[in-house]
């Protein structure tokens, strides 16, 4: 009988946060792998933008069979994309609310950790065993900025019809005015898969104007126990010191919109404001402009554990 030798399978969607599983089958092109993501997301067809999936080494169309992209079973895509009620809501006036701090009130002196031996040996640990994989060589001489992702370089979670408008503003002049001094490391609290996906969506791994030294995910990360919060993830900066001693806290830079990221290192971290709501704040935001000639300002200061990156803007 016809169809009895169809191939079934699912394919997991990632959007807003959440993941859905969407049932294919042989026959499935790209724009019906679309329909169905509309059924259960709700976005249309239209309005998706599927990252993940390639085909002769670009995007594919519409009409490209999803066998012709030897897609696994299980895979894993992320869409971007917004419900058209949700684009709606962006053309009427928001209402006045409180700005959103997605943060835990730690105070200096809860900061006292970052010496705790248990957390020292996790970093040693890490040192050992976690592979980093070189993009492009260190520069010698320059110091180091690592930055996060989301709500620091992008508004992953916000509604748009393309992709370009979650990106911060000024995201690329700033990177390009970064690395005349500094060399850029990306460290996010997520899957490599979509680091790589997303800094590639982004455009920042083939700008010709600077270059990504390399990438660090969620795996990098470890476990502390604070006394207000339990158990939380940070980004200790000891990994990438302990592995090359060219950067330690005289020459190195973080950026995070959450300040509890650099619990480890707390003289080392700059708490980026975060950039959310981007339909409402692309067009004013200038964060990036103002950390341009911040770096710029203390790229010849000798050493920045005597400077203090809270009051950065005075």
């Amino acid at each position: 009988m016809a169809g009895e030798d169809i191939h079934k399978s699912c394919l997991v969607v990632k959007w807003s946060g959440n993941e859905y599983s969407v049932n294919v089958d042989d026959s499935f092109t790209v724009l019906d792998l679309k329909k169905e993501i509309k059924n259960v997301t709700g976005v249309l067809p239209e309005r998706q933008k599927i990252m993940g999936m390639k085909f002769k080494g670009k995007p594919p169309d519409d009409t490209v069979l999803l066998t012709d992209m030897k897609l696994k079973p299980n895979t894993k895509l992320m869409m971007m994309g917004t419900r058209e009620e949700e684009l709606d809501k962006v053309k009427e006036p928001p209402p006045d609310l409180p700005e959103v701090i997605n943060d835990f009130d730690i105070e200096e002196d809860e900061i006292a950790i970052e010496n705790r031996e248990e957390y020292l040996a996790k970093i040693e640990r890490r040192v050992k065993d976690y592979k980093i994989e070189f993009m492009n060589e260190p520069r010698a001489g320059k110091k180091l900025l690592v930055l996060d992702i989301d709500y620091t370089l992008f508004d992953h979670r916000s509604v748009a019809e393309q992709f370009n408008e979650l990106i911060r503003p000024f995201l690329h002049e700033f990177l390009q005015s970064a690395y005349e001094h500094y060399d850029i490391v990306i460290w996010s609290a997520t899957s490599m898969k979509w680091i790589e996906v997303k800094m590639k969506e982004l455009g920042c791994t083939s700008n010709p104007n600077y270059k990504l030294c390399f990438m660090l995910d969620s795996s990098a990360m470890i476990s502390v126990h604070t006394p207000k919060y339990g158990v939380i993830e940070v980004k200790p900066l000891g990994v990438i010191w302990g592995k090359y001693k060219q950067w330690d806290a005289s020459n190195t830079i973080m950026f995070d919109d959450i300040r509890r990221n650099f619990i480890m290192n707390p003289k080392t971290g700059l708490r980026i404001r975060a950039f959310r709501e981007a339909h409402m704040n692309r067009h004013k935001d200038t964060e990036l402009l103002k950390l341009s000639k911040y770096l710029k300002d203390i790229s010849n200061v000798e050493d920045f554990t005597e400077l203090n990156h809270k009051y950065w803007e005075r």
